[in-house]
């Protein structure tokens, strides 16, 4: 298979904070086992899939290059892709909810490139490349779909955490790396999800980041479409799980109308989920999404955008109604007895920002030790200081170098001396700064004239409040450095033996030399890995239709595998099915 490296335009242009997590697919360290996993997989998702899932997938299947015999390249992928405005990058399990949902802003479909091990054949709660590439690459070839994607990346990657998402984010990486790592002792897999269970039993009201999450995961992950009678899969979760695509058709899987509450439908991502939602359509889901949009900070913006920022401990921006946008790791407000912001403040590197864009002259460097501001109307004239006139400004002493106090109607004095100011596009002032300023609020000082020039935020009210800064390029945010990593597997003598048996077979089927035929491949099989169950089936595929005799004999081996393995008969049953069936 050709692995070729092909770039994509659309991952050239990503911001270097996206890049960080990037690393390459080393398709060369997959097994000849992961390869049989893969085709198994996929060869029992196009058998039991093409009757439960949206026509969309299978459709998509040809449009993305995926390929039912072989784990896909990215690089392969990303040549087909190209052509309908996407892109895909592999990266290591799981990454930040915001970097997740901003790659899809961008069209670039994520992709963890480990796969899972045969143990765990059905379902991992750790992303992999079956998840990835095979659930949700090819409804992204739905036009509509693909377009819902990326809004959601767009509106999500803005969304506020709370502290405890960021913890929980953590928790359940690292417990997903545990499950799918191969021994790992049960009392670390115990802990892991103790941790989990406790964050998920610390009451607080849920954080923006937590609602859309449920909005994703009902629908991105374990969506339904059609009707509720009658529903399809659509969900990369369950188009990638050969167990859980079967069950959640069953009466068992409750299904209920996708509405904007799924936002408040919590999920176990370790367990079989006991409800699903099902969208009429792909624009309905745009529709609820909207909906769901309009409720948050970066639509809403005031006291409570701010409070979210406040409370998440982690770099956002607010913007003000001149446009003016501050980013900052946010650390106080003061409201009015009518719940507006009349001051604010941040801590440590902050940047002034106008349409994303930072301004110039007002970046980190100068401001590193935070910035302070306060707001609203002024006091006795009932104009904000961004709605006045040339005429109102000169009336009102607001003159480069002349010295001026004032007073909002907060009751909050400014008196200093007006160095310069700065303007937006519709000649607005946004930004004034002044030396020897003093900025008092009842007894105390928000700002003294030691403290160096005061730049005055103009801006009546707080109109949008979102996660991150304005512009990107104003901090630096490679500094990705994640608490777990996942691991590679080490196999033994006897286990990589079995890999080399794996590849014999892989290269019968392909028409290429191997050591082994297939016959002389099987005794060595029957007599040295008498519970390997996924090779068998293979040879069976492969003698089905040549050698009766031969067939037969590997049937009763499987047979007798069953009997002893009843964890994996329903696999060795399905797989004996396709087989059969084709």
């Amino acid at each position: 298979m050709s692995v070729n490296i092909t770039s994509n335009p659309l991952i050239d242009k990503l911001p270097p904070h996206l890049k960080q997590f990037i690393k390459p697919q080393n398709y060369e360290e997959y097994s000849s086992v992961n390869q049989a996993v893969w085709r198994y997989v996929m060869r029992k998702n196009i058998a039991s899939l093409s009757k439960v899932a949206h026509h969309s997938y299978l459709n998509g299947l040809n449009k993305t290059g995926i390929s039912v015999d072989e784990i896909p390249s990215m690089y392969g992928m990303n040549r087909i892709l190209k052509e309908i405005g996407w892109a895909a990058v592999a990266v290591d399990g799981f990454i930040p909810p915001n970097a997740f949902m901003e790659f899809q802003a961008y069209n670039i479909l994520v992709i963890a490139s480990d796969i899972r091990q045969l143990e765990n054949i059905e379902y991992t709660p750790a992303p992999d490349i079956i998840h990835e590439a095979a659930g949700h690459a090819p409804i992204i070839a739905n036009p509509d779909y693909a377009e819902y994607l990326r809004r959601f990346g767009k509106i999500g990657c803005k969304a506020i955490s709370s502290k405890r998402d960021y913890d929980m984010y953590e928790a359940v990486r690292s417990l997903s790396i545990l499950k799918e790592a191969y021994n790992t002792d049960p009392k670390d897999i115990e802990e892991a999800e103790k941790q989990i269970e406790e964050l998920q039993n610390q009451k607080e009201n849920p954080s923006e980041m937590a609602l859309i999450r449920n909005l994703h995961w009902w629908t991105v992950e374990y969506g339904l479409i059609g009707t509720v009678e009658e529903p399809k899969i659509y969900g990369a979760g369950l188009l990638s799980s050969i167990g859980e695509s079967e069950w959640c058709m069953t009466d068992n899987v409750k299904k209920l109308p996708y509405s904007p509450n799924a936002a408040f439908q919590d999920f176990d991502i370790t367990k079989p989920q006991p409800q699903l939602f099902v969208t009429p359509d792909f624009a309905y889901l745009c529709q609820v999404l909207e909906e769901f949009a309009d409720t948050m900070a970066l639509r809403k913006g005031g006291h409570r955008g701010l409070a979210k920022l406040i409370e998440s401990q982690n770099l956002g921006t607010i913007e003000l109604s001149t446009g003016l946008q501050i980013s900052g790791i946010f650390t106080r407000m003061i409201k009015n007895e009518d719940n507006e912001v009349i001051y604010f403040e941040t801590k440590g590197a902050t940047a002034l920002s106008f349409r994303e864009k930072e301004l110039i002259g007002h970046g980190v460097d100068t401001h590193p030790s935070g910035f302070r501001s306060p707001l609203g109307k002024l006091k006795g004239i009932n104009l904000a200081i961004e709605n006045m006139s040339p005429r109102d400004l000169k009336a009102y002493n607001f003159y480069d170098g002349e010295y001026i106090e004032f007073e909002f109607e907060s009751g909050i004095t400014i008196a200093g001396n007006n160095i310069t100011g700065m303007r937006n596009i519709k000649g607005e002032l946004i930004l004034i700064q002044f030396s020897e300023c003093t900025i008092k609020y009842k007894e105390e000082y928000l700002f003294k004239p030691e403290w160096g020039t005061f730049d005055l935020a103009v801006g009546k009210e707080i109109v949008s409040a979102f996660s991150g800064p304005a512009d990107d390029n104003s901090f630096d945010l490679v500094t990705h450095n994640p608490s777990s990593m996942t691991t590679k597997r080490k196999y033994s003598e006897k286990e990589i033996e079995l890999h080399s048996l794996y590849q014999s077979v892989k290269n019968i089927r392909e028409g290429k030399n191997t050591t082994f035929s297939l016959e002389a491949t099987f005794e060595i099989l029957e007599k040295e890995y008498s519970n390997d169950w996924l090779l068998p089936l293979e040879i069976y595929e492969l003698a089905y239709n040549r050698n009766s005799t031969f067939a037969s004999q590997v049937l009763n081996h499987l047979k007798n595998i069953k009997s002893k393995r009843n964890k994996v008969k329903h696999l060795i049953e399905s797989g004996i099915n396709i087989i059969e069936q084709v």
